[in-house]
């Protein structure tokens, strides 16, 4: 099936949200939505995901899904508020977990904090399955990026989150807590091993040197050929080493902070202090 596919440039943080829908019907999903957040005055705004609302309402659609590629580092998710004005379930890898463990522990989150991945409606492992009206989406867990990072296969369209970039910009850092260089090679050898047709839609672009428009869609095809990072046959040794140098060198991405902390509460922010008000914390020299 070739599922219809309307992306959302957020161009504050580079980030590529999807609506994935039946090509002639009215069942859709959304993936990877965004929040905006302005860092310096710690305020919420719902521009971006008001954007999603429209389209969505303007084509009839209904929405089954609200899927998240991975706890994004680099953007608040829009989740709970797409939910609650266009109804979907809202769906993250199992091992969402271990990221809520170990960030858990970095932002000292008291017993309150769930860690066992409640927060969201459905939990993803490998091999599983799902519904967007008749078309059927698997599952591919690709970590690498996060543990909990996941690939959607609908139809003849993947989307990747953060794993592969445009064949241009290469592939994700593996640098952040329970990242590898190493799993990340052999989990875009599963995303290379989908037929070379395959469309694949990926989180974020940054314009590769040389290159005047964005970019978002590519194919298996492209990928194995002209990735800068992968393709071409090289081998995990080269990747590694290529990946691990890289990575050393790289900032932390501007809005981590807040990210994290509300991305593993599934778009959701912390609770409200006894004044009534809600904090996101500032760890000093944890990353």
């Amino acid at each position: 099936m070739h599922p219809s596919v309307k992306a959302f440039f957020d161009n504050a943080t580079n980030t590529v949200s999807y609506v994935v829908s039946e090509p002639t019907r009215t069942r859709c999903a959304i993936i990877d939505s965004v929040l905006d957040y302005d860092p310096a005055a710690g305020r919420t705004c719902t521009v971006s995901a008001d954007r999603i609302v429209e389209w969505v309402k303007a084509q009839g659609f209904s929405v089954d899904w609200i899927l998240e590629s991975h706890v994004h580092a680099d953007h608040l998710s829009a989740a709970p508020y797409l939910q609650d004005k266009l109804g979907g379930q809202i769906g993250i890898g199992h091992q969402i977990t271990v990221v809520q463990k170990t960030f858990g522990k970095i932002f000292n989150e008291g017993t309150e904090f769930q860690r066992d991945g409640s927060q969201f409606d459905q939990l993803f492992d490998e091999g599983d399955t799902f519904h967007v009206g008749d078309m059927l989406g698997t599952v591919l867990h690709t970590p690498g990026h996060t543990p909990a990072c996941l690939t959607y296969v609908i139809g003849n369209a993947a989307f990747v989150g953060d794993t592969l970039f445009m064949p241009d910009f290469g592939t994700a850092r593996c640098d952040f807590p329970g990242g590898s260089s190493k799993t990340l090679f052999n989990s875009i050898q599963k995303i290379l091993a989908l037929p070379d047709e395959t469309r694949i839609f990926v989180g974020h672009d940054y314009k590769a040197p040389g290159r005047d428009e964005y970019a978002w869609e590519t194919t298996v095809a492209e990928q194995k050929a002209l990735n800068v990072h992968i393709g071409a046959g090289k081998c995990l040794n080269e990747f590694v080493q290529m990946r691990d140098n890289r990575d050393a060198a790289l900032g932390m991405p501007r809005l981590i902070l807040p990210s994290l902390q509300v991305n593993m509460r599934a778009g959701h922010m912390p609770e409200p202090e006894a004044d009534g008000s809600v904090y996101l914390k500032v760890p000093v020299n944890k990353l």
